[in-house]
């Protein structure tokens, strides 16, 4: 077991045979992902003295109890998208509860404003998995402020590493709509201030509807996001997005409703079909303009007959070079020169 591990699994001091934190129902070694999370190497002193206090309050008088799981509420800063949780992962963590009990306690505090009632700061899976087999949750309460609970979450997120990169950048919004600090969250997210940045601004470029239509995007990262948040600045790319997420891409996973969804951004807008008669000045009609995304066609009228149409070819040229003059000058209108003083 590593230092981080045994870290981790100290919390719970009152079982010297503790296992490493786990979001499931047995001891399991932390995965070391790519992107962001390896910043946690790098910072890991910093999560560690924030463990370090955790794992002091934990051990005065800490002692495992059993309670209702249908008393016990999410915590107040989500850091899921519980309706794409891999189902087969959970109905295996709901059989292992079943067949070998809850191996690993939960962490809990009690309610800030219901007293009957608790609040996950580590565990919400085996709660869920709980409340399915409609058995007492093994847990630890304590009373922790709102940092707290975040900090302690964040060690859980940490521990497990598989939290994906918009669930990391919407858990880092919340915190912050709670009035979290940026500061704090770093500590609960063991990542640096720039880093918290780019995260929080993610999460806020792309509507919170559309983030849970997409769902987890296990396979997306910062980059990918980071490109949706361009595109969708461009003119058109919400509205086409929004009527693609009208059917909410039924049958496909949440990485490919982020592929969809990231395509419709992209997607150059298509101009609407010009269809308008061309008018003499004597109110003669001379042809019909009739303009598409793939091709403009002007269609001389039957009665002026095959002269006008030489004449129009003729001219061309000339209503060429006219036509590039004064789009340069409107382009450009520093190159025209001053204009003449009619006063």
């Amino acid at each position: 077991m590593n230092k981080r591990s045994k870290s981790i699994a100290s919390i719970f001091a009152t079982r010297p045979d503790a296992a490493p934190l786990s979001s499931d129902n047995e001891a399991r070694l932390p995965r070391v992902s790519s992107g962001s999370v390896r910043s946690m190497k790098e910072s890991f002193s910093q999560i560690e003295r924030e463990n370090e206090t955790l794992r002091q309050s934990l051990s005065e008088g800490a002692r495992i109890v059993e309670i209702d799981p249908f008393l016990i509420d999410p915590s107040p800063y989500a850091d899921r998208y519980p309706d794409d949780e891999n189902a087969e992962s959970f109905e295996a963590l709901v059989t292992s509860m079943a067949e070998n009990g809850q191996e690993v306690p939960v962490l809990l505090r009690t309610h800030p404003l219901d007293a009957s009632r608790f609040q996950t700061a580590f565990g919400h899976r085996r709660v869920r998995a709980a409340r399915t087999l409609n058995r007492p949750v093994r847990a630890i309460v304590r009373e922790m402020d709102d940092e707290a609970l975040a900090l302690a979450q964040g060690i859980e997120n940490s521990a497990r590493q598989d939290l994906t990169f918009i669930e990391r950048a919407v858990f880092a919004t919340r915190l912050e709509e709670a009035g979290q600090s940026r500061a704090v969250i770093g500590r609960a997210l063991s990542v640096d201030k720039a880093e918290v940045s780019k995260l929080i601004a993610v999460a806020r470029s792309v509507p919170e509807p559309m983030l849970r239509q997409i769902g987890r995007a296990p396979k997306v990262g910062r980059t990918r996001w980071q490109a949706l948040v361009e595109a969708l600045n461009g003119e058109g790319a919400i509205q086409r997005v929004q009527r693609l997420l009208f059917d909410q891409l039924p049958g496909l996973s949440s990485d490919e409703r982020f592929a969809a969804v990231l395509e419709a951004a992209k997607r150059r807008p298509t101009p609407a079909p010009v269809e308008r008669s061309i008018i003499a000045h004597s109110g003669r009609r001379l042809a019909q303009l009739s303009a598409k995304e793939r091709d403009t066609k002007l269609v001389i009228d039957r009665d002026l007959g095959l002269d006008f149409a030489d004449f129009i070819a003729r001219h061309l040229p000339d209503l060429f070079d006219t036509y590039e003059r004064e789009r340069g000058n409107s382009e450009n209108p520093a190159d025209a020169g001053p204009s003449e003083d009619r006063s």
